[in-house]
């Protein structure tokens, strides 16, 4: 099996052409290439295949083999790896998802795609939709008892359930032992992401992420979304937010008027190979 290592912000993704190449099994697929010492390494393997919906489609599965809705760093690989193999030549495309078709900008050099620009769609902030046990339709500065101390959450769904808390620094987290305490709490069904973010302006934030199903990672694009969705509903930024995570630099806007919010970045290929799969 051919296959194509990328990442986006240093969430990194296996990612297979389905158009090329067969797989059987995919879950066991990705937690076996997913493994970074006996595998490739990486959060998830992402398949892309042909779409009757759009012009192409990605599915997502997490390290431990469970599918994802959306994953915002990986649809901006998904384009530049279409993009420069010659898939296509549009630099405006469409890509379907489990949680729905999403529009993609193709910012291009010499070539090359540098950064994408993606429509992220509505943010979702109805409890039951996200969703998380809540007795108020939105779950905003909501107190949650987790890792044996109380928390403040604002939830939101970019296609799959985030909590995004608010805390003075980001740094001294453990989030190896918080992280799964969010992760599997019985206030969220489908479990969640969840993000802690620390606010440094009006228009700057810094996040770090714990991944439902692939643990803490460097990036999140959709948890980035979710988290200055969730910082515009506390009244802490404004709609144009630069978010910095450990694997870089996400920008964020969000439009009042249509009440979309989009996401822009890079997406960068790190090397390609052959994987020998048997399953």
């Amino acid at each position: 099996m051919k296959f194509t290592k990328m990442h986006g912000c240093g969430n990194d993704y296996i990612y297979v052409n389905l158009l090329e190449e067969t797989i059987e099994n995919a879950s066991e697929l990705s937690r076996k290439v997913s493994d970074r010492h006996i595998g490739i390494g990486g959060d998830g393997l992402i398949t892309i295949g042909a779409s009757d919906q759009a012009d192409f489609r990605m599915r997502i599965y997490n390290a431990d083999g469970s599918e994802a809705e959306m994953c915002g760093n990986g649809i901006r690989c998904v384009a530049k790896y279409v993009y420069e193999h010659g898939m296509t030549d549009q630099t405006e495309i469409a890509i379907e998802t489990a949680s729905g078709v999403l529009k993609l900008q193709l910012i291009t050099e010499s070539g090359k795609v540098k950064q994408v620009r993606v429509d992220m769609g509505v943010p979702v902030i109805e409890a039951s939709k996200i969703p998380v046990v809540c007795s108020r339709e939105i779950v905003l500065d909501e107190q949650i008892f987790a890792a044996g101390r109380d928390w403040r959450m604002t939830c939101v769904s970019m296609g799959n359930p985030h909590a995004v808390v608010f805390v003075p620094s980001v740094d001294d987290l453990l989030l190896e032992k918080i992280g799964p305490e969010f992760e599997h709490h019985t206030r969220f069904p489908n479990r969640v992401n969840t993000e802690f973010v620390e606010v440094l302006s009006r228009t700057e934030m810094r996040m770090r992420v714990w991944e439902r199903g692939s643990g803490e990672t460097l990036a999140c694009g959709t948890g980035t979304c979710a988290c200055v969705m969730a910082a515009i509903l506390n009244e802490y930024t404004e709609d144009h937010v630069l978010v910095h995570l450990k694997g870089g630099d996400l920008l964020i806007d969000y439009d009042r008027i249509s009440g979309h919010i989009y996401m822009t970045g890079p997406a960068e290929t790190v090397f390609e190979g052959t994987f020998l799969q048997e399953c």
